[in-house]
């Protein structure tokens, strides 16, 4: 065996280790902390909006409209279901039960503000001189306080903040998509209650028409070529009422579910027949930062961001030493009846200062983990900027559209109409053949119930546009109350 004399003296031997620790890397105090600064969204907001608005682009929205759109459509059943909803629905109730959640994880986290107040009571038994035992009676009460010198906490409490906002924003995001999806689904049903109205209607005519048709097949005039013909352009007719019954059925069904109620309990409100809310002629919907600003899932997004960055602070803070501050104060005695006598107080202070040295590269990692979900965080805002951009222009423009394809369909049901009328007069009066009555009432039949899709294509995209501007939900002063977070990086 060698024996080696390092020319050091002992204390220095005796904290070698802890130098080569820290030339290896692993001393916590030296952890880089990221640069923040420079990460920050490159996705630019233009300053109006690409596609034809049905409005002023410059106009400012009413926020009442935007809050209560649906009110627009003036069909009070429609009105009621939306509010019900929004009072109810089991989306709802999970999203505040949620809320309740991070507002007590907040609160759980802000109190590592205060100091920590505690009491105890016991009784211990030890040998005295000789053979006698002596019983020892304490009670008192200890404190312990961990001043936030380098802002751990406060970096820890801005984050659940933040936390709090984007829950808070997830709320009113579950609202704006449960209103829309309520909307679109009675439009569908009573769009589909329309095109049933449609079916029916076609079917007494050719019913009607192969009625005629058979009479003069009777009365030889018509061969019975056309008697089957009429008959399989109605049974034709017919096979589409079951689809649309189903189709209604259904609709039905996924208003309920969306109420959180069991089937069928709206069929008695939704049975009888009423005709498409109409559309409104005008949308105020402003400039692309106001809907960016207004957006529940952009705020999210937003607030989420925050929350990771304060997150990478808070890790940075565990490099630096910690101050802990205590203290006792009690009584202790012989008897437990002598509790409380001056002669019985003990009291003591203490403080201490720890600070990790080697820690193996835990604080490091946790910054850099931290580091990558704060850039994760980003990208997902930016993402639900690019998203939130798209979903209103989309809707622009299906409602551009629709708006034109709405007034082709009305020309073509009324000169449908018009053939189907001439076609069967001048049938009966022997100047056409059965062919052209065919062929006009199958025009017609397609033509009234692509007027009623269009109908329901364009209240769709209303709904559609109202949901992508942030339209449905209204903030009240409790909930803005809970929600104070950092400034958002939005354009203002």
């Amino acid at each position: 065996m060698m024996n080696f004399n390092l020319p050091f003296p002992r204390p220095a031997r005796m904290g070698l280790p802890l130098v080569l620790a820290a030339a290896l890397g692993g001393c916590a105090l030296f952890a880089p902390a990221p640069d923040l600064s420079q990460r920050v969204s490159h996705v630019e907001i233009p300053a109006v909006w690409q596609r034809d608005a049905p409005q002023t682009p410059a106009q400012t929205p009413e926020l009442q409209e935007l809050a209560r759109w649906w009110q627009r459509l003036e069909d009070p059943l429609l009105n009621e279901l939306i509010e019900r909803g929004l009072s109810s629905a089991p989306d709802v109730r999970a999203a505040q039960a949620r809320l309740r959640q991070v507002r007590a994880s907040r609160d759980a986290t802000a109190s590592g503000w205060f100091p920590g107040l505690s009491f105890s009571s016991g009784a211990s038994r030890s040998p005295g001189n000789g053979a006698a035992t002596r019983t020892n009676y304490s009670a008192g009460f200890d404190a312990s306080w961990e001043p936030d010198i380098f802002g751990g906490v406060r970096h820890a409490v801005s984050g659940a903040e933040s936390d709090l906002a984007a829950q808070l924003a997830r709320l009113e995001d579950v609202q704006v998509t449960l209103a829309a999806e309520i909307a679109r689904n009675y439009v569908e049903y009573r769009a589909t209650q329309e095109r049933l109205e449609i079916a029916h209607r076609n079917t007494a005519s050719q019913q009607e028409t192969l009625n005629i048709t058979r009479w003069r097949a009777e009365a030889g005039l018509v061969t019975q070529l056309d008697v089957e013909q009429g008959r399989a352009a109605l049974e034709q007719t017919r096979a589409t009422i079951p689809t649309l019954e189903h189709t209604l059925t259904t609709s039905g069904h996924s208003l309920e579910i969306l109420l959180g109620l069991p089937p069928d309990s709206l069929a008695l409100q939704l049975a009888p027949p009423r005709s498409l809310p109409e559309a409104p002629q005008s949308i105020a919907i402003g400039i692309p930062s106001e809907a960016l600003r207004r957006r529940p899932d952009v705020r999210a997004a937003e607030q989420s961001l925050l929350a990771e960055t304060a997150r990478v602070h808070e890790r940075v803070a565990a490099r630096y030493p910690s101050l802990r501050l205590s203290g006792h104060f009690g009584w202790q005695g012989d008897s437990f009846s002598s509790l409380g006598d001056p002669s019985t107080i003990v009291r003591s202070l203490a403080a201490s200062l720890a600070a990790t040295l080697f820690d193996g590269g835990r604080i490091r990692s946790q910054i850099e983990s931290q580091d990558a979900a704060q850039e994760q965080a980003l990208i997902s805002y930016e993402q639900s900027l690019l998203t939130a951009l798209g979903d209103v222009e989309n809707a622009l423009s299906a409602y551009a559209t629709g708006r034109r394809r709405q007034e082709n369909r009305l020309q073509a049901a009324d000169a449908a109409r018009n053939a189907a009328q001439m076609a069967n007069q001048m049938y009966q009066s022997g100047l056409a053949d059965f062919q052209k009555v065919l062929d006009t009432q199958r025009t017609l039949l397609s033509a009234e119930d692509s007027l009623v899709v269009s109908q329901s294509d364009i209240l769709t995209s209303v709904i559609q546009l109202y949901k992508s501007l942030g339209g449905g939900w209204e903030s009240t002063p409790d909930a803005s109350a809970d929600a104070d977070a950092p400034q958002s990086p939005l354009p203002q």
